[in-house]
C-alpha cells in the first residue's frame, strides 16, 4: 500500500472532531515502529503471564494430558523434519498399531518452525517458549489489522493489547497453545482481506492465500474461524458494483481464485492427510459421540460480560469470584467488563460509520453463536423453540444449532470458542473508543487504561496454583533411554484415548508418560489423539496382551485379584508381548491385578524411581 493510500484511509476513518492527520514524513520509519512494538508486546505478554514464562527456567509443565500431548507433538514434528518422514501417521503411539494424525492437533507449521529450538533445547522448552510469547504475537497481529482500520497509533496499539493480553487469550496461551497460535490468524486474515479489497493485485491475493494455508497447518478448528473472518471482510468488496467504485467482476474472481489456489497449495500436506484418512473411513465421528459437547460447550450468557477472575490476583476476590471458571481445560469465555464497556462506547461514538455498525453486528453474531445449542443463565439451561436431536435438546433459533449440521463443520464441538471472534470484534471497537477518548477526554482514557490493566493476563484466575510436572525424570527414564532399540514401553494406567471419547478406550494415563516418551524415544502403547479412529482402538484390542491389560485394569484395587485368565489365553498374551518387543513397563499407579498380570506375561521388577515402578521383560 502506498503512502497516499494510507493517508486517505486514515482521513476516512478519523473520528469526528479528531482534526487532520499528521503528515507521514513526521512519523518514524515503519520498520523501527514495528520492531519496537513487537518487542514491547512480547515483554508485556511475559509480564502479565509471568508464571508461565517462569516454566522455562523451572523446567516444569502444567499437569494434564494436553501438556504431554503438545510436548510429544513438537518432538514428533522435529523428528519427522530431520528424518524427512510423514508426520501425519505415527507408530510411536498405540504401538505397534500406530495412529493417523490427519485430524489431530499436530500443529505441523509451528512444530516445523520450532524444530531448531526443539533439537537444541528439547520439545518442552519449545512448548513453554511458544506459550510465553504467544500473547505478544497476538497483540502485534491485532495491531497490524487495527492500523488499517483506525486512524491513530494509540487506538491500534490499544486494540492489539486488549486482544492479545486479554484473559481469554493468555489463558489459551497457558492451557491450549494451539488455540492461541490459531487465533493469530484472525487479525492476519482481516489484514490480508482488507489489503486485497483495496488493491486486488496478485501480491495481496498471495498474501491472503498464505495466511489461510498457514492457519490450516496450525489449527484446523481455528481455520474455520479464520474463514468466517475472511468471508465477512471480503463480502462488502465482492458486493460493491463498479458503478459505485467497485472493481470489475473478473478482477475480483481472479484475485479470489488465486488466493484459494495459494491457500490449497500451502495447506496441501494437511489437506492430503485429512483426505487420505477420510477415504480410509477413519475420519467420521458419530454425531451421538459429539452430542454431549454440543449441549455442554456453550458459553454461559452472563459470564461473557462479567469481570475477569484475574481480579483475584489484585485482592478483589469478591468481584473476581463472580466468574466461576471451574474447568481449566475449556475456553475462557469472559470478554471482561472494561473491554465490553469500551467496545459499546466505541460502537456508540462511531455509530455513523457503516463499518462500525457491521463490526458491532459481527460481535453480536459471534456472541450468539458462542451460546451453543441453549442459553445457560446461572444453573439453568433454557432451550427456546427446542427440538430433539441425537438425544439432546437444541434451540432452533441459535446459530450454533445450524452450524454443526453442516457436514464440514459438524466436528466443531466447542461452541464457546466463538467468543474468540467476539473478542476480536470487541477489541477493534474498543480501539475506536480509545481513539475517541484520546482526542476528547484524556483523563477518562487514563482511568480506562488503569482499569483495563486489572483484567489483562490470566495469573491468579484459578483459586489454587496450577499443579506442575517436571520436564524430565532422569532417574526413572535413564535406563530406558540407554536402551537404543525400538522396543515398546508399556505405561500403566494404559489407555488409547480420543479427545472425543470412545467406548472402552482404557484408563486416563499419567501426563508424565508422553513427556518421558520424548526423552527416551521409545514407541508407547498409550495414545492420545484429537480424533482417534474407532478402527485404531479396535486394532489395539485385537492384541491379546493389550486386551488382557485392559481387563486387569478393571479389577478393583481394594480387592485381591481373581483367578486370572486361562493358561492358553495367558500363553497367547505372553507370546504377543514378546512378539511386539514390549520390553519395558512403567507402572505409575499399581494394583494387585496389574502386578500379577505383568509378572504372568513375563515382566520382572527392575527398579523403582520418582514414585513409579519399572518392570522389564525377562
Amino acid at each position: 500500500m502506498t503512502a497516499e493510500d494510507i493517508a486517505s484511509t486514515q482521513a476516512e476513518s478519523a473520528p469526528p472532531g479528531a482534526g487532520p492527520p499528521r503528515r507521514l514524513r513526521t512519523m518514524p520509519r515503519p520498520g523501527i515502529v514495528h520492531v519496537a512494538l513487537l518487542a514491547a508486546y512480547l515483554a508485556a505478554g511475559i509480564v502479565v503471564n509471568w508464571t508461565r514464562a517462569a516454566y522455562l527456567t523451572d523446567h516444569v509443565l502444567p499437569t494434564g494430558r494436553d501438556s504431554g500431548l503438545f510436548v510429544w507433538d513438537f518432538w514428533w514434528m522435529a523428528r519427522c523434519v530431520t528424518h524427512l518422514s510423514n508426520p501425519f501417521f505415527t507408530s510411536y503411539q498405540a504401538a505397534p498399531v500406530g495412529a493417523p494424525l490427519g485430524f489431530h492437533t499436530l500443529m505441523p507449521l509451528p512444530g516445523a518452525v520450532m524444530t531448531p529450538v526443539t533439537l537444541i533445547f528439547g520439545p518442552s522448552f519449545s512448548y513453554n517458549l511458544l506459550c510465553a510469547i504467544a500473547p505478544g504475537l497476538l497483540c502485534y497481529a491485532m495491531y497490524r489489522a487495527a492500523r488499517l482500520w483506525l486512524r491513530s497509533q494509540t487506538g491500534a496499539i490499544a486494540a492489539g493489547a486488549l486482544f492479545g493480553l486479554s484473559t481469554m487469550m493468555t489463558w489459551n496461551s497457558w492451557q491450549e497453545i494451539q488455540l492461541a497460535l490459531g487465533a493469530i490468524f484472525l487479525p492476519l486474515s482481516l489484514e490480508a482481506a482488507v489489503r486485497l479489497g483495496r488493491r486486488p493485485a496478485w501480491p495481496q491475493a498471495v498474501f491472503l492465500g498464505v495466511v489461510l494455508g498457514a492457519a490450516m497447518l496450525t489449527d484446523q478448528e481455528s481455520t474455520i474461524l479464520v474463514g468466517i473472518v475472511t468471508v465477512a471482510a471480503l463480502l462488502p468488496w465482492l458486493a460493491r458494483r463498479p458503478v459505485r467504485g467497485g472493481d470489475r467482476a473478473w478482477v475480483k474472481l481472479r484475485a479470489v481464485a488465486l488466493a484459494a489456489v495459494v491457500a490449497a497449495v500451502v495447506a496441501s500436506p494437511q489437506l492430503i492427510a485429512m483426505a487420505q484418512q477420510a477415504l480410509a473411513g477413519q475420519a467420521s465421528v458419530p454425531q451421538g459421540a459429539l452430542a454431549a459437547d454440543f449441549q455442554n460447550s456453550g458459553a454461559p450468557f452472563y459470564q461473557m460480560f462479567l469481570p475477569s477472575p484475574r481480579l483475584n490476583f489484585f485482592g478483589l476476590k469478591s468481584v473476581g469470584s463472580l466468574y466461576n471458571h471451574t474447568s481449566p481445560g475449556l475456553t475462557f469465555t469472559s470478554y471482561g467488563v472494561v473491554l465490553t464497556l469500551l467496545a459499546l462506547f466505541g460502537l456508540a461514538v462511531c455509530w455513523r460509520r457503516r463499518r462500525v455498525r457491521l463490526l458491532g453486528l459481527f460481535w453480536l453474531g459471534a456472541t450468539l453463536t458462542a451460546l451453543g445449542t441453549g442459553i445457560v443463565i446461572g444453573s439453568h439451561r433454557y432451550v427456546p423453540l427446542a427440538q430433539a436431536w441425537h438425544g439432546i435438546h437444541v434451540s432452533l433459533i441459535l446459530p450454533y444449532t445450524w452450524l454443526v449440521r453442516i457436514s464440514l463443520l459438524s466436528s466443531f464441538r466447542e461452541a464457546n470458542r466463538f467468543t474468540e471472534l467476539g473478542l476480536f470484534a470487541a477489541a477493534l471497537l474498543a480501539g475506536a473508543a480509545v481513539e475517541w477518548l484520546r482526542y476528547h477526554s484524556r483523563p477518562a482514557l487514563i482511568v480506562a487504561s488503569c482499569l483495563a490493566i486489572l483484567e489483562l493476563g490470566s495469573v491468579g484466575i484459578t483459586p489454587t496454583p496450577v499443579v506442575t510436572i517436571p520436564t524430565a525424570l532422569p532417574a526413572l527414564d535413564g535406563p530406558i533411554a540407554a536402551d537404543h532399540s525400538s522396543s515398546i514401553v508399556v505405561d500403566v494406567p494404559f489407555g488409547v484415548r480420543s479427545a472425543v471419547p470412545l467406548p472402552d478406550e482404557g484408563a486416563a494415563f499419567n501426563p508424565e508418560a508422553q513427556v518421558q516418551a520424548v526423552a527416551d524415544g521409545h514407541p508407547r502403547t498409550i495414545a492420545y489423539v484429537s480424533r482417534l479412529p474407532e478402527s485404531t482402538l479396535a486394532a489395539v484390542k485385537r492384541h491379546p496382551f493389550y486386551a488382557g491389560l485392559l481387563d486387569a485394569q478393571q479389577e478393583p484395587a481394594s480387592l485381591p485379584p481373581g483367578p486370572g485368565p486361562s493358561p492358553a489365553r495367558l500363553a497367547a498374551e505372553r507370546a504377543d508381548a514378546r512378539h511386539m518387543d514390549a520390553r519395558w513397563a512403567i507402572v505409575w499407579s499399581s494394583s494387585p491385578a496389574i502386578v500379577q498380570y505383568l509378572q504372568a506375561t513375563g515382566f520382572h521388577f527392575d527398579y523403582r524411581a520418582d514414585g513409579a515402578v519399572v518392570y522389564r521383560m525377562g
